[in-house]
Formats: structure tokens, sequence, C-alpha cells
């Protein structure tokens, strides 16, 4: 297993950006697919974005494609979410999540992050 770390959250406006950080340690980061998910107050962990174990490949929830950027770095042992254009149905708290044993969009990962919470003022 992998421990991760989430960092960068807080509070942005509307339209505004962030940038959240997954650091992991461990061992062979680099061979994890990785992904970050997003829950809110009484909803189900809900699929944001998957980068494969050497970038190439990524998907995206179709709320955030286009503003949202998936990418990771194997030497640092780190993935990142750049976030654009925030808006309040962004605010969540985000979680990085490692080695997917189901479907990559399905919030069933072996490994997750304590979570990083993102709040989106008017």
């Amino acid at each position: 297993q992998v421990r991760l770390v989430e960092t960068g959250g807080g509070l942005v406006q509307a339209g505004g950006s962030l940038s959240l950080s997954c650091a992991a340690s461990g061992r062979a980061f680099s061979t994890y697919p990785m992904a970050w998910f997003r829950q809110t107050p009484g909803k189900e962990r809900e699929f944001v974005a998957y980068i494969n174990q050497n970038g190439l490949r990524t998907y995206y929830a179709d709320s955030v494609k286009g503003r949202f950027t998936i990418s990771r770095d194997n030497h640092q042992d780190t993935v990142m979410l750049q976030m654009n254009s925030l808006n309040a149905d962004d605010a969540a708290d985000y979680y990085c999540a490692a080695n997917p044993v189901g479907a990559y969009f399905l919030p069933e990962y072996s490994s997750w992050g304590q979570g990083t919470q993102v709040t989106v003022s008017a």
C-alpha cells in the first residue's frame, strides 16, 4: 500500500484557481494509476480525474473537463490537480486515490488520502 497526503485546499473566489497536490510515500508510486475524487456532505464520493502510471492517459468527469488538469511527477512521487474557473459546484472535500481495484471512475481504490477541503465563495 501507499500512504497519501493531500495539500493545497482552501478558500477561493468563484472564477479563481487552486492547485492540489498529493504526496505519496511507500513503494512503487510509478506503478500505480492515480485519481482524484471529491465529496460533499450527504453525497457519494464523486470521480474527478484519473491518470495512468506514465501520465500519458487521463480521464475527467464531464463536469470538470476543460477546467481541471491532472498530472503526476514520478520522480517526486506526487500527483497534482490544477483547478481553474472554479464555481460553487466544485466546493467539496477532495481526495487522491491510488491503484483502482475496479473501474477507474468508481471510488474503489486500494489507498486513499485524508482529504483536503476546497471552498468556493461567490
